[in-house]
C-alpha cells in the first residue's frame, strides 16, 4: 500500500512474507517492477485516515482548494514526458498518442475543474426562501482502469478534492507506476496529509474492501460492465453514492450524403486508437447497403496502416494488448466473428509479431446486428462493419446493444447529423469528426454505467445538495 508521503520504490524483486505484483511492458513482455498488493487492513487504514482528514480539509476554503487544483495542473504540465513515457512502459499506448491524448487529456479536465471552482460553482444558489449549498460526499473511493490510466484517475481525484472530499484511490495493476506519479503530482501541489490515498492491488481484494466499507461514502468506477455490476451489489449494503462508468459498442452512423471516405478513416482512427482499448471507441462501422462493399474496402485500406510495432516509436500506431489475457480475450472474439459468418476482410486471429501481446488490426465486413461481434465490447482493434437499409434502420441498429456510451454520425447536412444524434440512445454523439471536450459531461445510457465525468456535471457527482430555508 502507498500512503500519503510513503510512495514505494519500483522494486523488481520479492520479498519473503510480502506479496507483490509484477508490472509487465505488454511490447516487451518484460517485467518492469513490482507494487505490493495492498489488503483489506491496508483499505481500512487508509479510509480511516481519510475519515480524520475530512473535517479540516472539507472546511477548507474555495479559494485554498481552487490554489491546489491550479497546482496539480501545473505539476501534470512539468511531469508531461515521464507521463506519457510510463505510461507507454506499463500499458502499451502508443507514445504518441500518450503524448498527443493520454497526457493533455488529464491536463484539460482539471483545468475544467479549475475553471469551474474560479467561475463560483460553490457560491450557493437562492430559490425562493431557500440557500441551496453544495457540499462535499465524505470519503470518496476511486477505482480507475488501466487503458486512460492518468485521465480516469484526474477525472475522479480532482473534481473529488476540489469539492472538498478525501480520497482513496486504488488504480489499475496493471497501470500502477502512473498512479505513483500522480500522488507525487499532489503531493507537491499541497494535498495535506490523509486527505489522498493511494493503495495498490487487485480488484476482489482492494476494490471490493473499499465498496463494503462502512465509512466510505462514495464510490466512483470505471471498468468493465461486469466488474461494475460487482462493485454496485456490494455498494448497495451500505447505501453509499456509486458512479459507474463502464463498457460500450459505440455505432459510428455514416448516413447516405456523407463524405464516406473522410467517414471511414476517422472512423478506423477512433476505433484502433490506444490499441482499440477505448471504451468509447466506434467499434461497429454503420454504412447503407448499397455502399458496403465501398466503405470496406476503404476500411480496409486505412486499418493496414495501423501496422503492430513498438509503441515507444514515435512513428507507432498500434501498440499491442495490454496483457497477455487481454490479448487472448480479442483473439477469442475474433474467432467468433468467422465461427458466425462475418466476412474476415484483413487481419485475423494469428499473432502479427514474435514478441509483446499484439493483436493484428481486423475488420469485418457483412456484419449483422445479432452477432456476438456487433454485441459485446471486444477492447481491441477490431472493427465490424454494418449494412443498413434506411435512417430508421441504422437508429434502431446503433441503439440495439446492451451499452450506450459513444458514438458518431456523418452527414453533409449538420441538421440532419443533429436529428440523428438526439435519436441515438448513447451519452456521446460526434458529428462529423468533432474534437473531444474535456469539459463536456461524459458518462453512458443503460449498461454504459449512470453518472456522468468532466466539468461542472463531473464537479456535480462529488457534492450532495443541501437547502436551508430562511
Amino acid at each position: 500500500m502507498t500512503l500519503w508521503g510513503e510512495i514505494r520504490p519500483r522494486v523488481s524483486h520479492r520479498r519473503a512474507g510480502v506479496v507483490v505484483i509484477e508490472v509487465v511492458n505488454p511490447a516487451t513482455e518484460e517485467v518492469l517492477g513490482t507494487v505490493r498488493a495492498g489488503t483489506a487492513g491496508d483499505v481500512d487504514t487508509a479510509v480511516t485516515r481519510a475519515v480524520t482528514a475530512f473535517p479540516a480539509w472539507s472546511a477548507t476554503s474555495v479559494a485554498e482548494r481552487l490554489a491546489v487544483v491550479r497546482a496539480v495542473v501545473a505539476g501534470l504540465r512539468a511531469r508531461a514526458d515521464e507521463l506519457a513515457s510510463t505510461m507507454t512502459a506499463e500499458m502499451g499506448t502508443p507514445v504518441t498518442f500518450a503524448r498527443k491524448v493520454q497526457v493533455p487529456n488529464p491536463v484539460g479536465i482539471a483545468e475544467g475543474i479549475e475553471a469551474a471552482l474560479a467561475g463560483g460553482y460553490f457560491d450557493g444558489e437562492e430559490i425562493g426562501n431557500s440557500l441551496v449549498l453544495r457540499e462535499p460526499v465524505g470519503v470518496v473511493a476511486a477505482i480507475t482502469p488501466w487503458n486512460f490510466p492518468l485521465q480516469q484517475m484526474v477525472a475522479k481525484v480532482v473534481p473529488a478534492l476540489a469539492a472538498g472530499n478525501t480520497v482513496v484511490l486504488k488504480p489499475s495493476e496493471l497501470a500502477p507506476f502512473t498512479a505513483d506519479l500522480l500522488a507525487s503530482v499532489l503531493a507537491g501541489a499541497g494535498v495535506p496529509d490523509g486527505v489522498f490515498s493511494l493503495v495498490h492491488g487487485t480488484g476482489p481484494v482492494v476494490g471490493e474492501a473499499l465498496a463494503v466499507h462502512p465509512m466510505v461514502d462514495m464510490v466512483s468506477f470505471t471498468g468493465s460492465t461486469r466488474a461494475g455490476r460487482r462493485v454496485a451489489s456490494l455498494a448497495a449494503d451500505t447505501v453509499k453514492r456509486v458512479a459507474l462508468e463502464l463498457g460500450g459498442k459505440s455505432a459510428n452512423v455514416v448516413l447516405d450524403d456523407a463524405d464516406l471516405a473522410r467517414a471511414v478513416k476517422i472512423g478506423v482512427a477512433n476505433a484502433f486508437m490506444n490499441n482499440g482499448q477505448a471504451c468509447s471507441a466506434w467499434t461497429r462501422l454503420l454504412v447503407p447497403a448499397d455502399r458496403h462493399d465501398e466503405a470496406l474496402e476503404a476500411a480496409v485500406a486505412a486499418a493496414a496502416k495501423y501496422e503492430p510495432g513498438d509503441p515507444a516509436l514515435p512513428a507507432t500506431r498500434l501498440g499491442p494488448a495490454v496483457s497477455a489475457a487481454q490479448r487472448d480475450r480479442v483473439v477469442g472474439y475474433i474467432r467468433r466473428g468467422v465461427e458466425e459468418g462475418a466476412e474476415l476482410a484483413l487481419g485475423g486471429p494469428d499473432a502479427p509479431t514474435s514478441r509483446g501481446f499484439h493483436v493484428a488490426p481486423t475488420v469485418f465486413g457483412q456484419v449483422r446486428p445479432d452477432m456476438t461481434i456487433a454485441q459485446e465490447e471486444i477492447f481491441g482493434p477490431v472493427l465490424s462493419v454494418l449494412p443498413y437499409r434506411d435512417e430508421d434502420d441504422a437508429v434502431r441498429i446503433a441503439n440495439s446493444t446492451v451499452y450506450g456510451l459513444g458514438g458518431a454520425v456523418f452527414s453533409a447536412d449538420p441538421d440532419r447529423a443533429l436529428a440523428v444524434a438526439r435519436r441515438l440512445r448513447t451519452g456521446q454523439v460526434d458529428i462529423n469528426g468533432a474534437a473531444f471536450n474535456t469539459s463536456a459531461p461524459f458518462g453512458g445510457y443503460r449498461q454504459s454505467g449512470n453518472g456522468r465525468e468532466f466539468g461542472t456535471h463531473g464537479l456535480a457527482e462529488f457534492t450532495e445538495l443541501k437547502s436551508i430555508q430562511r
